[in-house]
């Protein structure tokens, strides 16, 4: 971990049936690389802001009920997404070259499955109303979550 600042807080969006918080569990390492993203705003928090330690309100997304599925960190900085090269991936990128990639990743790593914290339970805590997954429009699969809005997930979590 980064000892200069505090870790910081981050929501990642995935969608289970491509790896769900026991698939990530079951996985060498407990660690998967966060292949993927292809917007800007989410690959530069990756790039710019995530720091190895960091805490991550592991989401799943895009299913019959969306929540916080987990708890996981990010276990590497920023690195090239391999899968913008590859032809045969649905995340090519005919536009990125080796020698200048478009698109980076992050490992994250597992630390513990929790219950299922709902979206429409999130949308019920005044404390998380300013929350960027909350927001009228958002689709970022990474947003940065508040101190105060960990904590209250957290506290919803340990209920």
């Amino acid at each position: 971990m980064n000892t200069s600042q505090a870790p910081q807080y981050w929501l990642m969006k995935i969608e289970p049936d491509e790896c769900s918080i026991d698939d990530l569990a079951a996985l060498p390492g407990q660690t998967v690389p966060w292949t993927g993203v292809r917007n800007y705003q989410a690959r530069n928090f990756m790039r710019d802001g995530m720091r190895v330690g960091d805490q991550v309100l592991y989401y799943h997304s895009s299913c019959a009920e969306p929540g916080v599925a987990g708890i996981a960190e990010v276990a590497s900085t920023a690195y090239p997404d391999a899968t913008q090269f590859d032809a045969k991936s649905p995340y090519f990128d005919p536009k990125s070259k080796p020698e200048a990639p478009r698109w980076l990743h992050v490992d994250v790593r597992f630390r513990r499955k929790t219950r299922l914290l709902p979206l429409k339970d999130m949308r019920e805590v005044p404390a998380l109303a300013t929350m960027r997954l909350l927001q009228a429009g958002s689709r970022l699969s990474i947003t940065p979550v508040s101190p105060e809005e960990w904590q209250a997930v957290m506290a919803l979590l340990d209920r």
